[in-house]
């Protein structure tokens, strides 16, 4: 405690003679223009949201880059879908459940457009562009004819009216459209009955103009990334990157002006008779243009007193490729990818490089699958589809009720990675499998595959194989080197030796 005290002493006399503890925060030359603000989590995006928003689609509707970043993640984080697979211990009924959710799939979309793959791209695709996606649940009835009694609708989250802010008579309080009850639970979504930008336009998603709807939050799944502790709405991912693409976008443009102005001067006359008529200056066509130029592989012979003068724009020359490099390596670390995927330039790589950018990158993405589009998106729609199926005798369910956590219970398989080297990686794995250290699940999991669906499928083909006396080289069954010990550093067990056959 007495050493406590003395510090305590030293560090206020510091701080009284002038002397900051943190270089961040001097008043010096450096830090005399950094004015900076501390809102919270809910009024930093409460008064931006709206602006961030607008823009981020701007940038994506018009800029070739906003649009690459965005289509470069989601094709990398759901790609064909991120599909379930039941860890329900009855064969017969994981099967049966398997099977009527594919069923279900194709009906999934309340517009009709695309499955439920497709919406889990859709949903990703507007968390990345608008900051948030929602997605009502939308309940049907048996006459409709589906193989269970549950629809999606995708909202933009400009159907949450980021002003909305409220204190009801219950006791709860609406924040930016959302309902939160006494214990802070979100209890309702107030909606925009139609889009707010469509205007003129609105009779063609919804009719209630810019009238609200409390839609229960048992009925809404709120897809966005959480960056701080008690933020309730999303931000847009190109919230970092909008004034760099931006202007970065009208540098080129002002570029790609500038050679082209300059090209279209090949050169310049000069005479010493202004009166002269030089090179066909003068003469006219049918239309009365003028007849002045030069057409390709022309040899003018030039009058005495002629001169020309050929055009020498100025040339950026190496600085132009390397400085649009490193702003466009700021922009892709602004959206969390990589160089490679937002350019598609790949001059500069090799496989150690690249494989090395694509490890950090694929963490980042697995994290964002997990953390975010699993738990939110994937698994809320899971047990409402389950539960609907349970309620509509879909699905045989006995004590759905007091087993719901078993029946619930499922593993959600991304789309597996393609690798640079698939050889370098298969052999690694099939060194880790041997070694004890991977199983085959696990190993097939990883390229987005159901172990369970592909031992039936080799079942399948050997059985086929073997009804028509085909041998194959890639049946390990026919091979005399397949199943042999594994060798390590210490050598072969028995005195066996890999490969032998003996």
């Amino acid at each position: 405690m007495r050493w406590w005290n003395q510090m305590r002493r030293r560090v206020g006399v510091r701080l009284l003679a002038g002397t900051p503890t943190y270089d961040g925060i001097g008043g010096g030359r450096r830090s005399l223009a950094w004015q900076v603000g501390n809102p919270g989590a809910v009024a930093a995006l409460a008064f931006a949201q709206n602006e961030l928003r607008a823009k981020s689609r701007d940038l994506v509707r018009r800029n070739a880059w906003a649009a690459a970043g965005v289509e470069a993640f989601v094709s990398n984080a759901i790609g064909t879908g991120i599909k379930p697979q039941s860890m329900v211990m009855d064969n017969a009924l994981r099967e049966a459940i398997h099977s009527l959710w594919w069923d279900w799939c194709e009906e999934a979309d309340a517009a009709g457009l695309t499955d439920f793959y497709g919406l889990q791209a859709l949903a990703c695709r507007a968390m990345l562009e608008g900051g948030e996606c929602l997605v009502r649940l939308r309940y049907r009835r048996p006459e409709d004819g589906l193989p269970v009694g549950l629809q999606l609708q995708l909202l933009e989250p400009e159907h949450l009216p980021v002003t909305l802010n409220q204190e009801l008579p219950s006791g709860n309080v609406i924040r930016a459209g959302i309902e939160f009850d006494r214990l802070g639970r979100r209890a309702a979504y107030h909606l925009y009955r139609s889009h707010p930008g469509d205007g003129a336009l609105a009779p063609m998603s919804g009719t209630g103009g810019m009238d609200t709807v409390r839609v229960p939050a048992s009925e809404v799944v709120h897809l966005f990334r959480p960056l701080r502790p008690g933020q309730i709405r999303g931000e847009p991912w190109l919230a970092r990157a909008l004034v760099k693409l931006n202007e970065l976008d009208q540098y080129d443009d002002a570029e790609l002006v500038r050679k082209k102005t300059a090209a279209m001067f090949a050169g310049f006359i000069t005479r010493l008779s202004p009166e002269d008529n030089l090179m066909g200056e003068g003469l006219a066509d049918a239309n009365g243009a003028a007849m002045a130029g030069l057409e390709p592989g022309t040899m003018q012979i030039l009058e005495p007193g002629e001169d020309v003068k050929f055009s020498q724009p100025a040339d950026l020359g190496a600085s132009y490729a390397e400085f649009l490099r490193m702003q466009f390596r700021a922009v892709a670390a602004a959206m969390g990818i990589t160089y490679e995927m937002l350019t598609g330039d790949l001059t500069q790589v090799n496989y150690s490089s690249i494989r090395a950018g694509l490890l950090e990158f694929r963490r980042r993405c697995e994290a964002i699958q997990h953390n975010v589009i699993v738990h939110q998106l994937c698994r809320p729609i899971w047990r409402a589809w389950m539960e609907q199926a349970a309620l509509e005798g879909a699905l045989a369910l006995p004590k759905f009720a007091e087993n719901k956590r078993d029946y619930l219970s499922a593993r959600w398989i991304p789309q597996g990675w393609q690798w640079v080297d698939p050889k370098k990686e298969f052999d690694a794995m099939l060194t880790a499998i041997r070694a004890g250290l991977l199983s085959r699940s696990e190993a097939i999991s990883a390229f987005g595959y159901d172990a369970e669906d592909i031992d039936r499928e080799i079942a399948a083909d050997n059985q086929r194989a073997d009804e028509l006396g085909l041998v194959f080289d890639s049946d390990p069954r026919h091979d005399k080197t397949a199943g042999q010990p594994f060798c390590t550093a210490a050598g072969c067990p028995q005195g066996e030796l890999q490969g032998s056959g003996e």
